[in-house]
């Protein structure tokens, strides 16, 4: 490691593990800005090559968010366009930008948890996989897409929950489909066994009805 805390070789810059970098903590090759996976950026956190703006995962795009190729505007995931393109949403075509939408912050979960010793389960302390939280107090817990999908909406409130519906084409069938959260037109006062088990997470061979 050289004095400039590089991995790699022949870079300007600091914490690259790449090479030939003149920017910061760069994974990728020859690039002149920052935190790049990528190779040949000048922008800043691109994972693709070549790109002069920021966030891309295409290649060769001077704008910024884009995960096609040869883009000078931003969001877009075609090739060679100037502008940018119109959200879809819900299976639908809509003629509102990225910005105009004002999306719930509780669609915003991770996968991914640290939970501390403090409020760990007896379960995951005598798991054999989490015995290094005894050294770090904590563990760290990965949950499924729809489990932490329910996590994040369970914490929210009940006008938070229902922002959701307020989003352009909301279409509760198609959410349900991707979520396993159940946000009808019309609350339903009937559900399904099956329903019931996606609502709470549980397995609906587990569920015991009692008389």
């Amino acid at each position: 490691m050289d004095n400039n805390n590089n991995t790699g070789y022949y870079n300007a810059g600091n914490y690259n593990t790449g090479y030939y970098n003149t920017g910061y903590r760069n994974t990728g090759n020859y690039n002149t800005g920052n935190y790049n996976a990528g190779n040949y950026n000048t922008g800043n956190y691109n994972t693709g090559y070549r790109n002069a703006g920021d966030y891309n995962t295409g290649n060769s795009n001077t704008g910024n968010n884009n995960t096609g190729n040869y883009n000078t505007g931003n969001y877009n995931t075609g090739y060679f366009n100037i502008d940018e393109p119109r959200v879809r949403i819900f299976w639908k075509e809509t003629d509102m930008k990225k910005e105009d939408i004002v999306f719930p912050d509780w669609l915003d979960f991770n996968l991914t948890e640290w939970v501390y010793e403090s409020d760990m389960t007896e379960e995951q302390k005598n798991d054999s996989d989490n015995q290094y939280y005894k050294t770090t107090w904590w563990i760290l817990v990965e949950y499924d897409y729809k489990e932490a999908f329910q996590k994040s909406y369970n914490k929210a409130t009940i006008e938070e929950q229902l922002k959701v519906k307020e989003l352009p084409n909301f279409d509760s069938d198609i959410f349900f489909e991707i979520s396993w959260i159940r946000i009808d037109e019309e609350e339903k006062t009937e559900l399904t066994l099956d329903e019931i088990a996606k609502k709470f997470w549980v397995d609906v061979n587990s569920l015991k009805i009692k008389k």
